[in-house]
């Protein structure tokens, strides 16, 4: 069975994106058959009459995956608005057995998956008839999460409510990624002390800007892939 985790993160643009990049191409650098998938991606850029998924194309530059960056996205809307909004402009609802069906056919060719979400914790993926969050949607793919949080200021309070909300929603969470993290300044330090004293959650990794491998030990790595859900 494919090994998989979710990415999801404290706030929009704070470099999910990135993060899940440096994961698999870890994984791929350790000779490891890892793949990637998104859900659903708003914000697409509209060349002819295709749509290109620019966080996909991302990934699968830096960690040269042998796939289209569409196929590796099942909804993908042009406009940078919430997954739930974009898909009611296009008149399209976003459903979570169609992302299990298509979820399922690429786990296929892979060991292991990165998935990554869409916006924040609490991101809202239709709200009509029918509400779906992102955590509906984890919980449908049965996945435990890695939580992506800038270094700076402000990320003890950003994290500290994911982290609850989180739990509050039966999620598992595997870890703590600080991006933007800079080693040399103190409240960055400090930020990831009081980050894993406060929650008990390990900070797994610290990303530095323009950083193209992930700093993380392959045994601690391989942990967050095999953990139990």
């Amino acid at each position: 069975m494919t090994k998989s985790v979710f990415v999801t993160a404290t706030g929009t643009d704070i470099g999910k994106t990135y993060v899940s990049a440096l994961l698999v191409k870890k994984m791929r650098d350790l000779g490891l058959n890892c793949g990637y998938y998104k859900p659903a991606l708003s914000g697409a850029r509209r060349v002819d009459d295709s749509l290109i998924p620019g966080d996909c194309e991302f990934v699968v530059n830096m960690a040269n995956l042998k796939v289209k960056p569409s196929d590796c996205v099942t909804y993908c809307f042009e406009e940078a608005v919430s997954p739930h909004l974009a898909a009611s402009r296009t008149g399209e609802n976003i459903e979570i057995p169609v992302i299990k069906r298509e979820f399922s056919k690429i786990l296929a060719d892979y060991d292991y998956m990165v998935v990554e979400g869409a916006g924040g914790i609490t991101c809202p993926f239709r709200l009509d008839d029918e509400t779906v969050l992102l955590p509906d949607v984890i919980k449908a793919l049965d996945l435990g999460i890695v939580i992506v949080a800038d270094g700076g200021l402000g990320t003890i309070n950003s994290v500290l409510l994911t982290v609850e909300y989180a739990k509050s929603r039966g999620l598992i969470i595997l870890g703590i990624i600080l991006n933007n993290f800079d080693k040399d300044d103190f409240m960055h330090q400090d930020n990831k002390v009081q980050v894993e004293r406060l929650t008990g959650i390990k900070v797994i990794a610290t990303v530095t800007k323009g950083d193209k491998d992930l700093d993380i030990e392959s045994g601690e790595l391989l942990k967050i892939f095999t953990s139990e859900v």
